[in-house]
């Protein structure tokens, strides 16, 4: 049987001559992890955070951990990722991983970062091996010493699953996904400091639908977690980091399109009827991912990208990002936003950057096709919100960082960017009660991901660009994780451009030469726009 609640084992690391803590006992079971010579980093890739969300808990809020029964469980192996779109993944899936430096046990504890992971909201996966991702921030400098933890979350149907037969069963949830997170998060303000970590100093961190997934959590109602303090002490957690946050668009849990998920899935599993809830929670999980796979292309470059995603269900969510961060009473005291200059080019058809018609469906270049895919995108808005929408951004313009475009490639990509990635990044680092800062990479090609290069893996580029290394993962990142300021552990030179804070009216850019600052001018006004039409979007 597992030793009392609270009590810590010890293990003596070969090498090292100090007490590291490598076994730890908490109220529901004993975890053993591993250390690692070569990185120097303790580690515990598998410990299960909530039940297996199967059978009558598919599509349901996480429930509290198993007790586990064995003496000692074994944490320094690899979890399934949670069902996927084909045939990989497990529903058995509810399990996080975490590292950091060896701590003695009377060290002090340590700032974490709770790690959500991109995908679109459809795939991904939390599970890491060796060295584990965004180890190059943790590496960077003696100074960065934070514990990152790695939860794994729903996603597609299983996480996202909105409609009226879901808001009306008192055991589904639509935002199963986030609830997920949500349920990561409170473990680890409950259980980190058994690891190392500071339960009042976490941040939370993602990048794309990792990164959106951070936008919903600083808006979400937290009320039962005690995440309600103004001065930090309570804070379910204190800080958060959007990388080029995916925030697609955020139904009601009972509108149309939400609806039209939920009602697809029983066509597509064979679940229609009067039961199809409980059709669909008894479904062999692979019916479920063959649908997943023919939902998430339906609406591809008009209504949705897609489909899988957060809804507004009236208790999680209960406001649109818009408003919610409008009200400036969000759930952090620090934020910060990341975008890159030509990621929405990513999410656009790229027939609208050829002369003749490619693509499914077919788009090309001219004015009419850009104009086709506006009113694919944008279905709600008016002929006055679109003539606005032209001359924010016109056939012929720029950006704060793209001196000049002339075709409709560039013109959708920063419709698309500002819509779904840099203006939510915006919006919730604003809403923030202390600091708030955004940055904009623009080294090209400065697509949608370009900046993970330089914190998510070990590469050449880490000591033969030093200063964007130091800069980017040590500087700004590293720091704010570690302080919940981007610019107090600065490594960079001081004639080297720091982080102005958003009320400056500014951000920071990360180009080829290293490190600036520029006047938010068309941005700003582009961003006020989308909050204005948010409601027609939704955003």
């Amino acid at each position: 049987m597992f030793a009392l609640v609270g009590a810590i084992c010890l293990s003596l690391l070969a090498g090292l001559g100090d007490s590291q803590v490598l076994t730890v006992a908490l109220d529901y079971g004993t975890f053993r992890g591993a250390y690692n010579p070569t990185y120097n980093i303790s580690y515990w890739q598998r410990i299960p955070f909530a039940a297996p969300p199967i059978g009558q808990n598919r599509f349901r809020a996480p429930q509290p951990p198993l007790p586990i029964i064995q003496d000692v469980y074994d944490s320094s192996q690899t979890f399934d990722m949670c069902p996927q779109r084909t045939v990989n993944g497990s529903e058995d899936c509810l399990f996080l991983g975490l590292y950091g430096r060896p701590r003695r046990q009377d060290a002090p504890l340590r700032p974490v970062v709770v790690t959500f992971y991109g995908g679109g909201f459809i795939q991904g996966s939390a599970s890491f091996t060796l060295p584990p991702s965004a180890y190059p921030i943790l590496n960077v400098s003696d100074a960065s010493n934070m514990i990152f933890v790695y939860p794994n979350y729903r996603v597609n149907a299983f996480g996202f699953l909105p409609g009226r037969e879901i808001a009306e069963d008192p055991f589904s949830d639509a935002n199963a996904g986030l609830l997920d997170q949500a349920m990561a998060i409170r473990w680890t303000k409950k259980y980190i400091s058994q690891f190392g970590g500071d339960p009042d100093r976490i941040t939370v961190w993602g990048q794309s639908a990792g990164g959106g997934s951070v936008l919903a959590q600083t808006i979400a109602d937290h009320r039962s977690a005690g995440n309600s303090t103004r001065k930090g002490k309570g804070l379910l957690f204190r800080q958060a980091l959007a990388s080029s946050p995916f925030w697609p668009k955020t139904y009601r849990i009972d509108a149309p399109e939400a609806q039209w998920r939920y009602d697809t899935l029983v066509n597509l599993t064979g679940c229609a009827g009067p039961e199809s809830l409980k059709c669909l929670k008894s479904v062999d999980v692979q019916k479920i991912r063959d649908a997943n796979l023919v939902i998430v292309d339906s609406h591809k470059y008009n209504t949705s990208t897609f489909e899988w995603g957060p809804v507004i269900d009236g208790a999680f969510l209960r406001r649109p990002l818009s408003a919610a961060t409008g009200l400036r009473k969000g759930n952090i005291i620090a934020g910060y936003g990341m975008y890159n200059t030509h990621e929405g080019e990513n999410f656009v058809p790229a027939g609208l950057k050829n002369s003749v018609n490619t693509g499914s469906p077919p788009f090309n270049a001219s004015v009419a096709s850009f104009d086709q895919w506006v009113s694919g995108y944008l279905p709600a808005l008016s002929p006055s919100d679109i003539e606005k929408l032209k001359e924010l951004y016109p056939e012929v313009g720029s950006a704060e960082n793209v001196a000049s475009y002339d075709g409709s490639f560039t013109r959708a990509g920063l419709i698309y960017r500002d819509s779904t990635l840099a203006c939510p990044a915006h919006w919730m680092a604003g809403s923030a009660k202390d600091g708030s800062w955004i940055g904009e990479y623009t080294i090209s090609p400065a697509q949608h991901a370009s900046d993970v290069y330089w914190w998510n893996t070990i590469n050449s580029a880490q000591k033969q660009d030093p200063l964007h290394y130091m800069g980017y993962a040590g500087s700004a990142l590293a720091s704010f994780f570690m302080t919940g300021d981007p610019n107090a552990l600065k490594l960079t030179a001081s004639n080297v451009s720091g982080l102005p804070d958003l009320k400056t009216e500014q951000e920071w850019v990360i180009d080829s030469a290293g490190f600036a600052s520029a006047k938010l001018d068309q941005f700003k006004a582009r961003c006020a726009f989308w909050k204005e039409v948010a409601p027609k979007v939704p955003i």
